[in-house]
């Protein structure tokens, strides 16, 4: 699940929207060209109404997660759940551009459990090591 952020529209070329992730967390698109649905979770049952397409966050060309797809109109601040990503995305993902993983979450009977805690900032920092005689005094 990706928070919407920020729309591009590039006049008779198409209309970006930029999601809270992207190829570090969903590395198939960019590596399989691999090809997904999406809804939006705070409006499940909107129109979809519009082409877009759905870019990550690493200002990277092929950080692009949904290639020219119809979606309800987005605006910041939504909740966009892309399906059937793959088995293997926890295991591929990556901390590229120095972005924490998000959580994993599995889902059961309707019932949601955190089997991958989100990573912090703190956790990426945490082996991080500045050399003694690059420390101010």
């Amino acid at each position: 699940m990706y928070q919407v952020g920020a729309r591009k529209t590039v006049p008779n070329v198409r209309t970006y929207v930029s999601v809270d992730g992207g190829m570090s967390d969903n590395p198939r698109p960019i590596t399989y060209g691999a090809r997904y649905s999406a809804l939006l979770a705070n409006r499940p049952q909107a129109a979809a109404d519009e082409l877009v397409t759905v870019a990550g966050k690493h200002c990277e060309s092929g950080d692009v997660l949904l290639p020219d797809v119809l979606l309800p109109t987005m605006q910041a601040g939504d909740l966009l759940v892309v399906f059937a990503t793959g088995a293997y995305n926890a295991s591929m993902a990556s901390n590229y551009n120095r972005l924490p993983r998000p959580a994993a979450v599995m889902v059961r009977d309707g019932q949601p459990a955190v089997v991958m805690v989100r990573e912090t900032v703190e956790d990426l920092l945490r082996q991080d090591r500045l050399p003694p005689q690059w420390q101010k005094a």
